[in-house]
């Protein structure tokens, strides 16, 4: 079970923290996910961390605003959201990677808690 939380209403420019609580034995051995899905919109790729958090990757629109992160004794997964726009608006979802490393794919994760709101205003 991942449980996100963490979502709310921020203005163009602002941050927000989310953080993803995974109820699941040996969290520490899988690679992590964070998606997002706007109204009307598949679900897209936004980060990804391994197991070690020694590599991540992220969708281009995230690049430089973005960080995922993690803490393997608390069983959580984080995602830092700098410089929010208008359209980082949707709900976002962490997840497991089931598939190969570097796939933005939503078929190759798995285990999908129930997401957070992100709001960004102009």
């Amino acid at each position: 079970q991942l449980q996100a939380c963490g979502g709310g209403l921020v203005q163009d420019g602002g941050s927000l923290r989310l953080s993803c609580a995974a109820s699941v034995r040996s969290f520490s051995n899988y690679h992590m996910a964070w998606f997002r899905q706007a109204p009307g919109r598949e679900r897209d790729f936004v980060a990804a961390i391994t197991w070690s958090a020694t590599r991540t990757y992220y969708a281009d629109s995230v690049k430089g605003r973005f960080t995922v992160s993690r803490v393997n004794a608390k069983n959580t997964v984080y995602l830092q959201m700098n410089s929010l726009k208008p359209e980082d608006t949707a709900v976002y979802y962490c997840a497991v990677l089931v598939g190969n490393w570097g796939t933005t794919n939503p078929g190759d994760f798995g285990s999908w808690g129930q997401g957070t709101q992100v709001t960004v205003s102009s």
